[in-house]
């Protein structure tokens, strides 16, 4: 067998290998690992959720922050509760306004565990394109935001579930796209003031996860580590808990 025979043949097997991993990578990443950070990339990927009908349902509705918790979330509340997140991203208010409806469903939700901010205190241009500048304006203002979230709490309200509002996680200086460390505490000013006077339970995700942003959250990132991911839906996992147990309670 000539030498450029076997050049052939090796470059030939080794296609195949590259092709048959990238393959097996795909599937593998058909259902992303629970609780990963990575997990936003491939939600809307993911089979559904089994419902057991004769446990209560946990709709869990927010960004990437809560898509990275909600596996782990899942896990803990397994045989107490079916969990269930929006699908994909929800991003900031003015898409929760255009897709509450469609999340909400038919589904008769005990428990609706949501969360806006995050998305809304960033900076775009004018085009609405992710900006680096501080100078440009917000997705939305904080007077916007306010008045979107006053009506999704209405809309909320409307399903006669069982409310709790995480607050918007905090980050360190230099995040891109651009987003104001200080921004995160008005916001989140804003948003437990609606809250308060709408009377619903409040799960502060800021105030957890503030004093542990070096170990918990990646270097100039909104998004947290595994073991970030983990504290959050440790705390999730047992408000939910702590609320579906009152309810059956009563």
């Amino acid at each position: 067998m000539s030498d450029l025979y076997k050049r052939r043949s090796f470059m030939a097997v080794l296609v195949t290998v590259v092709l048959l991993l990238g393959a097996l990578n795909g599937f593998a990443q058909y259902i992303p690992e629970e609780g990963s950070a990575e997990l936003s990339k491939n939600h809307r990927k993911k089979r559904p959720v089994e419902m057991d009908p004769n446990l209560p349902n946990v709709l869990i509705i927010g960004d990437s922050i809560s898509i990275g918790y909600t596996g782990l979330v899942r896990t803990q509340l397994k045989g107490t509760a079916n969990v269930i997140h929006n699908p994909g991203n929800a991003a900031g208010t003015t898409l929760g306004l255009e897709k509450l409806q469609e999340w909400l469903g038919d589904t008769e939700w005990d428990v609706i565990h949501f969360n806006w901010g995050l998305h809304d205190l960033k900076h775009v241009t004018e085009t609405g394109e992710n900006s680096n500048n501080p100078n440009d304006p917000q997705q939305a203002d904080l007077a916007t935001y306010t008045a979107n979230l006053e009506v999704l709490v209405q809309q909320l309200k409307a399903t006669g579930s069982k409310l709790i509002f995480a607050t918007t996680t905090p980050y360190p200086k230099g995040v891109k796209p651009c987003r104001l460390p200080e921004d995160a505490v008005k916001y989140n000013a804003a948003a437990l003031n609606i809250m308060q006077a709408n009377n619903i339970q409040v799960n502060d995700l800021y105030r957890l996860a503030l004093p542990k942003l070096e170990t918990l959250q990646r270097r100039r990132n909104v998004h947290f580590n595994t073991a970030g991911s983990k504290v959050l839906a440790d705390q999730v996992a047992a408000t939910i808990q702590n609320v579906v147990l009152q309810k059956q309670k009563i």
